[in-house]
């Protein structure tokens, strides 16, 4: 199992140039998992991608069931006071820090696109390219 962030997430659902790492990622470690909050991420996300009319309302409404599908089972909760110590100690939003606390608390990689994370989190968090090589 791996901690996936919401843009490898989006990678792997919606078809672009990152799509076919993100499918590498899902071949070498199909188990992924994540906070809760990537759903309010991917949301917004998939509603951005409707306001530009880049995919209709039911495109990104199957979309977010397929994601849903996809990470059942997989979702947790974290602990407010380890999210707000490594954004305190990182710089990092704390959005992106409930993936690493996750990550770290479960004692799995999070794979992530993130340079700010990756240069953060050197230990917990894994680019795509370097998780599939």
């Amino acid at each position: 199992m791996i901690v996936v962030d919401t843009n490898v997430i989006a990678y792997f659902l919606i078809p672009g140039t990152m799509s076919d790492m993100a499918e590498s990622v899902r071949r070498k470690d199909p188990s992924w998992a994540a906070p809760r909050l990537w759903r309010s991420e991917m949301r917004n996300l998939l509603a951005l991608y409707e306001r530009r009319e880049m995919l209709t309302l039911a495109e990104i409404q199957d979309l977010m069931s397929d994601a849903e599908t996809f990470l059942a089972g997989r979702e947790y909760d974290v602990r407010s006071a380890g999210v707000l110590d490594l954004a305190a100690r990182s710089g990092c939003t704390a959005y992106d820090c409930e993936f690493v606390y996750l990550a770290d608390q479960i004692g799995i990689p999070l794979i992530t696109s993130d340079g700010k994370l990756l240069t953060a989190f050197p230990d917990i968090a894994v680019a795509m390219g370097a998780f599939i090589s």
